[in-house]
């Protein structure tokens, strides 16, 4: 929606009140629409209960200070982006946040370790799509994983990985409107099959992509999904939950499995949901839920979105299933990516990226 149209539609519906405070009212209602995606009406609700003043309401809708507030991140739209973005073909950039570990590389490079990244990589935020689509190939350079799972891909930024990661072997959920990949490093992972298993009941194109590999001798099962987006939509996206970690029960005992993703999960989501499994872990608790790398949506630390109010979520989560014969695939660390500016002034996307290490017992 166009914020002309919409601050059009509020200056003649203040016009037919004559009170210039109900034309102010309106504009309000139509600037905390626009920050936190919402109709006027909801707006209107959070305004009024907080005398109307923006940053309190927004702060009351976002719900921000509480560890776990029941936020959400920018709903996605269902329709296509615009289609004339151009994302050249151009050198990447040298812009990071972490150094590389030599030994870490060595490790990778003998067969030791196992590693990927997990990153909403924000393709519906058209502007300074080019800067940020070259930041983030910087990253996957620079950490060159095994795997690189992504959500919020859209077509030119497919094209422009397919362009850039020649390396890389890409399986899409979709190919039209906006879609997660999951990338394959053709000299170390081997694609055995692949599927796409569909949320029957969501509203935003979502689904299920897995795919069955082999690296190092070990069979992997790979999933990747972005659930249904903001607070309003939970229960579709603890039924997407349920099906997510059902897929993972039911693949081979034999195969290691990991689900990498953009959850938008609130962790009182996931205790209705009944928790996860006694044989599926959560990669940062079992890591021993460091500090570091909780929040992968941080509006303090992440001007992306322009929102004033303070709102840290863990929206990004690793989910992992050992093979029966325990021990072969370990997880080992968890970092954030993505944490320093680019040369427009924002940051590769809204979300962190996540790289996760992970040891292969030979």
């Amino acid at each position: 929606m166009e914020e002309g149209n919409r601050l059009g539609g509020g200056t003649e519906a203040a016009g037919e009140e004559g009170e210039p405070e109900a034309k102010k009212r309106r504009l309000l209602c139509v600037e905390f629409a626009s920050v936190a995606s919402c109709d006027a009406a909801v707006a209107q609700c959070y305004l009024a209960e907080n005398d109307w003043e923006m940053e309190r309401a927004l702060n009351s809708y976002f719900e921000p200070p509480v560890e776990e507030s029941a936020l959400e991140s920018r709903p996605e739209t269902t329709s296509e982006p615009e289609t004339y973005v151009d994302l050249t073909n151009e050198e990447t950039t040298d812009s990071t946040s972490s150094k590389v570990n030599p030994s870490e590389n060595a490790q990778q490079e003998d067969g030791s370790m196992f590693s990927f990244i997990t990153w909403n990589i924000d393709g519906l935020d058209l502007n300074n799509l080019q800067e940020r689509a070259r930041g983030v190939c910087s990253y996957l350079t620079l950490y060159n994983p095994d795997v690189i799972f992504l959500q919020e891909v859209i077509p030119p930024y497919y094209s422009y990985l397919k362009k850039r990661a020649s390396n890389y072997e890409i399986i899409t959920g979709h190919e039209e409107g906006y879609f997660t990949a999951i990338m394959l490093k053709k000299s170390r992972v081997k694609l055995k099959n692949q599927e796409v298993i569909p949320f029957p009941s969501t509203n935003m194109m979502r689904n299920l992509l897995c795919v069955n590999v082999s690296v190092s001798g070990n069979e992997l099962c790979l999933m990747t999904s972005h659930l249904e987006s903001t607070r309003g939509h939970a229960k579709e996206r603890m039924n997407q939950l349920k099906i997510v970690l059902k897929k993972m029960q039911e693949a081979p005992e034999s195969a290691t499995v990991i689900f990498a993703g953009d959850t938008n999960l609130r962790d009182q989501e996931v205790t209705k949901c009944g928790g996860l499994p006694n044989n599926i872990l959560d990669i940062w608790e079992f890591l021993g839920k460091p500090k570091h790398c909780q929040y992968t949506w941080d509006t303090q630390m992440n001007s992306n979105l322009g929102i004033t109010a303070t709102c840290k979520l863990r929206f990004d989560r690793i989910f992992f299933r050992a093979a029966a014969e325990e021990g072969h695939i370990i997880p080992r660390s968890l970092d954030l990516l993505g944490l320093e500016k680019l040369d427009c002034g924002r940051f590769p996307s809204d979300h962190w990226g996540l790289l996760c290490n992970l040891d292969v017992i030979l």
